[in-house]
């Protein structure tokens, strides 16, 4: 291959590791263990779903998270080839077999199929509309009763149903079908990357109020969920306007006398976000990068002063230089920022251990960097796009984005 990704499985777990211990040391003991729900939707944020479903199922993972009912389904395909349980079983069954409960994030019910395919493969929903239940519950048919997990819409704004009368009737409806049965409620923050942020209280007392109408409603989940990679790295213990974070989920769990749950994507594969504020970086001192990206050269050849490099003559040599071509560019996800001209810095690769300078425009498939300074590079060395001596981090910096946009904008074997 010109392009591919090697996934270090031992990171992957020991990240997985990692964080479960950080919240059970974190959070108040409790009659059950805190559970760490490991994402894996977008192809587990560009770093495979095929090797990394079965990495973190081994590493005890109870929960996955996709984005659809394909990914699901190809999530339990995975699972199943890799000997985590053959077929769709029950849910005690499926923990017997060390076979993760798989939560489609996404709310896609609605869309052509996806109801069939979540009833198909045995994955839990996530469910916000009237519309959902009945889809579900059509789908289930005359088989085993569907699980749902109610998101509630705490201010954000994108998913979820509202406290109030919206989720009174929701959970109204889900309690007149036997065919769908409610596994577990959640929301999700908005600013959970800054410290005592008060968007992220106000959003914590409006899932407290969506608690309270579960609770009333008589329907006994076994989950109650929140967070991202940040909820799990922001801890202010004490600060009077937001209590510590895994402390306060865990009360909101105990009120329905459910697990609590805390979700976690970015992390899982070596990468934080900064806190803004004062707030304490919990889990990026223990966490590693998980992908190296790859690629190799195809050609290096001398130019001298006065030539010009790429599309547009963007970079001109001032000096003679030794240039290598990498068969790699913007369709393979090397975003076009990483570009240089003279005037312009751009991002770098790494050969031989030594950065070289991306030089000119990043094209659809090939990009040239300086190897002047680099000995002995020649036609098929390996080259690091992304991993020791360049981080998605780094990449972000450049393009001005963040890492989770470089992660999932990998692409190979295409």
């Amino acid at each position: 291959m010109k392009v591919w990704t090697e996934i270090a499985a031992g990171r992957l777990a020991g990240n997985f590791a990692a964080l479960s211990s950080m919240i059970s040391d974190s959070a108040p003991a409790g009659p059950e263990p805190m559970a760490l729900l490991a994402v894996i939707k977008a192809n587990a944020y560009g770093h495979g779903i095929d090797p990394c479903a079965g990495i973190l199922a081994k590493a005890g993972a109870e929960w996955l998270g996709v984005t659809d009912a394909h990914e699901g389904a190809r999530v339990r395909a995975v699972l199943s080839a890799s000997g985590s349980g053959e077929g769709i079983a029950s849910t005690s069954q499926k923990r017997a077999m060390g076979q993760p409960e798989v939560l489609v994030m996404s709310g896609t019910v609605g869309l052509p199929g996806e109801a069939e395919c979540i009833a198909k493969n045995g994955l839990t929903a996530v469910i916000w509309e009237l519309s959902h239940v009945q889809r579900l519950a059509e789908a289930a048919g005359d088989g085993r009763p569907l699980r749902v997990h109610v998101e509630v819409d705490t201010g954000m704004s994108r998913q979820g149903v509202a406290p109030g009368p919206a989720l009174e009737t929701m959970l109204r409806a889900i309690a007149e079908e036997p065919r769908v049965v409610l596994d577990g409620v959640f929301t999700h923050f908005a600013a959970t990357q800054v410290a005592g942020s008060e968007q992220t209280a106000a959003q914590q007392a409006s899932f407290e109020a969506a608690i309270e109408q579960v609770a009333g409603s008589g329907l006994k989940p076994r989950w109650v969920h929140v967070g991202n990679s940040s909820y799990l790295d922001n801890g202010t213990p004490g600060d009077s306007r937001q209590r510590s974070s895994l402390a306060w989920v865990r009360a909101a769990a105990a009120r329905l006398g459910a697990r609590p749950m805390v979700r976690s994507g970015l992390a899982l594969y070596g990468y934080v976000l900064p806190i803004e504020g004062p707030g304490l970086s919990l889990a990026g001192a223990h966490v590693l990068p998980v992908m190296t990206w790859k690629t190799r050269v195809i050609g290096v050849r001398e130019v001298q002063p006065g030539a010009q490099v790429g599309y547009d003559g963007a970079f001109l040599a001032e000096r003679p230089m030794r240039l290598a071509l990498l068969p790699i560019g913007y369709a393979d996800g090397l975003r076009r920022e990483f570009s240089s001209t003279n005037a312009k810095a751009g991002g770098w690769v790494v050969i031989r251990g030594e950065r070289a300078l991306i030089v000119g425009r990043v094209s659809m498939n090939l990009t040239t960097v300086d190897v002047s300074g680099i000995a002995d590079v020649g036609e098929g060395d390996e080259v690091t796009i992304l991993g020791d001596g360049v981080s998605a981090e780094d990449h972000a910096r450049v393009v001005r984005t963040i890492a989770y946009e470089i992660l999932c904008g990998v692409r190979v074997g295409e």
